[in-house]
């Protein structure tokens, strides 16, 4: 009997440790942010307010991406007639997409007019312009050809910043301006998950860091 117990109170404890690491892993327990002054990292500042409403574009983006994300949007991919998502559905580029064009970039447009006057560098069967922008392959190819490209070395900590754009092979989403013990930056995204703001950024392969000019 003595044993049996014992070997419960084992399994037990397996059982907590794996769900403890879930949780953890998944960001769902409590855990405290980190910033750059935590890690003497001067923070960056745009010298361009596109929009003219008084805040730096990079905190704009920043701002808008969590603003956007605090709607908790669902993860579901539709097409809109408009482009934007216009109900309480969106996919990952959703989440970069309102963070431009509340910062005063209209990436439907933008890319749209990208794809017309640059057709080789996209492939793009059949140009439409409400949902081109809204695929991960193309926002890359503009943001190639229109930011700042940066390190995809998620360990050169210093030139992550909150309002940056990373993108992974099938994913995208926005640099927070928090950080794990680490110094590594959490990511704004919606890949259907539970919660926002989560400590991926070397969980996957990076293949692309941009900052909009």
């Amino acid at each position: 009997m003595k044993k049996r117990i014992l070997i419960g109170i084992g399994i037990l404890i397996i059982v907590i440790g794996i769900l403890v690491w879930t949780l953890n892993y998944l960001t769902l327990l409590p855990h405290k942010f980190y910033t750059n002054s935590d890690f003497g990292i001067a923070t960056y500042y745009s010298e361009i307010d596109k929009d003219n409403d008084g805040v730096e574009d990079q905190k704009d983006i920043l701002e808008s991406a969590r603003a956007y994300l605090e709607t908790k949007p669902k993860y579901k991919s539709k097409y809109y007639s408009e482009g934007y998502p216009d109900d309480e559905y969106g996919v990952c580029t959703d989440v970069v997409a309102f963070a431009l064009l509340n910062a005063g970039y209209n990436i439907r447009d933008l890319l749209n007019q990208d794809v017309l006057e640059n057709r080789e560098k996209y492939d793009i069967e059949k140009v439409d312009k409400n949902i081109d922008f809204r695929r991960v392959k193309n926002m890359k190819v503009y943001l190639d050809n229109h930011a700042i490209s940066l390190t995809t070395d998620y360990q050169e900590i210093a030139e992550w910043q909150g309002g940056d754009i990373v993108v992974f092979p099938t994913h995208i989403g926005i640099v927070s301006n928090n950080r794990n013990k680490k110094g590594i930056s959490y990511i704004l995204h919606n890949g259907g998950q539970i919660v926002y703001e989560e400590d991926i950024l070397n969980r996957y392969e990076i293949v692309g860091h941009y900052r909009i000019s």
